[in-house]
C-alpha cells in the first residue's frame, strides 16, 4: 500500500489534465507519480508472473508491440501493454495509472511495452525484462540521438538488462554487434530478411544492413517475400502467409520482429501458424498506413519520421494514388533532415502544408515532384484538400510527420492520443 497515496494523486492529476485539455495530458499523472514515487514504475513492471517484454529501436516499434500483443492473447496470454503514444517514462506510468489497483499490482500474465530507447536506457538499471526486442538503428530523432553510435549504445545498455533472450534484427549490423556481446545464460533470437527480398528493395530498408545470409533456415526467421500487403515468412522450414496491417517491406519487417519475439516469450509453447493468423487480423496502428472516414470521403494516414520510413512510405504508396497532401510540422526542426528521402515516386502533390511547408515543397520539387500549392496553414490546406472531389484513381492520402499528424486529428475531430479511444 505505500504507493496508494501516489497512484490516488496520478488519478487526480489524469482527471484534472483530461479536464482541461480533453485528448491531451497524457503525460501529467506519469510526471506526478514518477516525482512522488520513483519506485513505483520498476516495481509495477517488474511483477508480472510471466515476465516483462521491452520492444525497442529507431524505428517499427508500435507496429510490432501490437503485432506481438495479438500474438500473445491468440496464445492464451493476458497481456498489459501501453499505447504507442505513451513509450516514455511518464507515458509508461500514465498507462500504468489506468489499470494499476491502489497495492500498486496489474492483473495479467504479461507485459508487453514499447519503450523510447533514450527513456528505456534511463530505467533499465531498474528492470528486469525476460525479452528484449531490439529492432533496429537508424538516423533518427537527430536533435535527441546525435548519430547511431549513440542509439546503439542505448539499445545495448537496455539488452544488458535481458534475464531470458535478447531478439535482434541480424541484418542490421549495430544490432548484431549487440547479439555477439550477450553471453549464456541469456539468449539471441535472430530474425531477417532474404537476398530476394533486399533486391526487390533497392532502397535498402533504412538501417545498417548486412549480408542476409547470416541467417539460414536453422537459426533464425526469414521474411521471405513481400506483395502489396501480403508477405510471406520461413519459421521452422515452414512457409506461412501474412497479411499485413498496411503496405510495405517495414511492414513485414515488423511481423517478423513480432514473431520471433512471440517465440522468446512463449518458449514451447509458441504456435507459429496461430501467431501469423493473430497478426493478419490487426488493425493499423495509429496514422500508419491508417484508413479513416472524415467529412464523407476515406482518407489515408501515412506517418514519417525519419529519412527511412520515408523513403519506404513513398516507395509503398499505391499505384495511381492521384490525390496526396504532404504536411511537415515542427517536430522536423532542421528540414534537410528529410532530404535523403527520394521523393521523386510521388510524382505529382496537391498541396505541401504544416509548419514546413516551404521546405517539404523545396525538397519535392528538387526531386521533380509537381507541387501545385503550398498552403502553410495546415487547417486551411485539410479543408481545401477534403473538398475536392472523389479521386478517380486511388483514396485521398495525407502523408505527415507526427507534429502535423496531431494537429491533422485535432481538426478533423478525430483523437491526437493514441490512449484516447474518443
Amino acid at each position: 500500500m505505500r504507493y496508494a497515496p501516489a497512484i490516488l494523486l496520478g488519478r487526480v492529476a489524469r482527471t484534472l489534465a483530461r479536464w482541461r485539455k480533453p485528448g491531451g495530458g497524457s503525460a501529467v499523472p506519469g510526471l506526478v507519480v514518477n516525482t512522488i514515487a520513483p519506485g513505483f514504475l520498476p516495481r509495477t513492471l517488474n511483477s508480472f508472473p510471466q515476465g516483462l517484454v521491452i520492444v525497442t529501436g529507431s524505428s517499427g516499434k508500435s507496429t510490432t508491440t501490437k503485432m506481438l500483443v495479438a500474438a500473445l492473447r491468440a496464445h492464451g496470454s493476458e497481456v498489459f501493454t501501453n499505447p504507442s503514444t505513451a513509450n516514455i517514462s511518464q507515458g509508461l506510468t500514465s498507462a500504468l495509472l489506468e489499470q494499476v489497483s491502489l497495492t500498486g499490482r496489474i492483473a495479467g500474465d504479461i507485459a508487453v511495452l514499447e519503450m523510447d530507447e533514450g527513456h528505456g536506457a534511463l530505467i533499465s538499471g531498474s528492470l528486469q525484462p525476460r525479452v528484449v526486442v531490439l529492432t533496429n538503428v537508424m538516423v533518427d530523432q537527430i536533435d535527441r540521438f546525435h548519430d547511431s553510435d549513440m542509439v546503439a549504445a542505448m539499445l545495448a545498455k537496455i539488452a544488458a538488462r535481458a534475464t531470458g533472450t535478447v531478439v535482434i534484427n541480424a541484418d542490421d549490423r549495430y544490432l548484431v554487434d549487440i547479439g555477439d556481446a550477450i553471453r549464456p545464460p541469456v539468449s539471441v533470437g535472430r530474425y531477417g530478411v532474404t537476398e530476394a527480398v533486399l533486391a526487390a528493395n533497392p532502397r535498402g530498408l533504412g538501417y545498417a544492413a548486412t549480408a542476409a545470409t547470416r541467417l539460414n533456415d536453422d537459426d533464425g526467421m526469414l521474411l521471405t517475400a513481400v506483395d502489396g500487403r501480403d508477405a510471406r515468412v520461413r519459421v521452422d522450414r515452414t512457409d506461412l502467409a501474412v497479411r499485413l496491417p498496411a503496405r510495405g517491406t517495414h511492414y513485414a519487417v515488423d511481423a517478423l520482429t513480432a514473431l520471433a519475439a512471440a517465440r522468446a516469450a512463449l518458449g514451447t509453447g509458441f504456435d507459429a501458424a496461430r501467431a501469423t493468423a493473430a497478426i493478419s487480423g490487426i488493425a493499423p496502428v495509429f496514422g500508419r498506413g491508417e484508413v479513416v472516414t472524415v467529412r464523407g470521403t476515406s482518407v489515408e494516414f501515412v506517418l514519417v519520421q525519419n529519412p527511412a520510413s520515408f523513403q519506404l512510405n513513398v516507395d509503398s504508396l499505391a499505384p495511381g494514388t492521384e490525390q496526396i497532401l504532404v504536411a511537415v510540422g515542427s517536430d522536423v526542426r532542421d528540414p534537410s533532415y528529410l532530404w535523403p528521402a527520394d521523393t521523386s515516386g510521388l510524382g505529382h502533390v496537391l498541396i505541401a502544408s504544416g509548419s514546413k511547408a516551404h521546405d517539404i515543397a523545396l525538397q519535392l520539387v528538387y526531386d521533380g515532384v509537381t507541387v501545385d500549392r503550398v498552403e502553410p496553414d495546415l487547417g486551411r490546406a485539410l479543408d481545401d484538400f477534403l473538398a475536392l472531389p472523389e479521386p478517380a484513381t486511388g483514396m485521398k492520402t495525407i502523408i505527415f510527420s507526427a507534429d502535423s499528424m496531431r494537429r491533422t486529428r485535432a481538426h478533423l475531430g478525430l483523437a491526437t492520443n493514441e490512449a484516447d479511444p474518443s
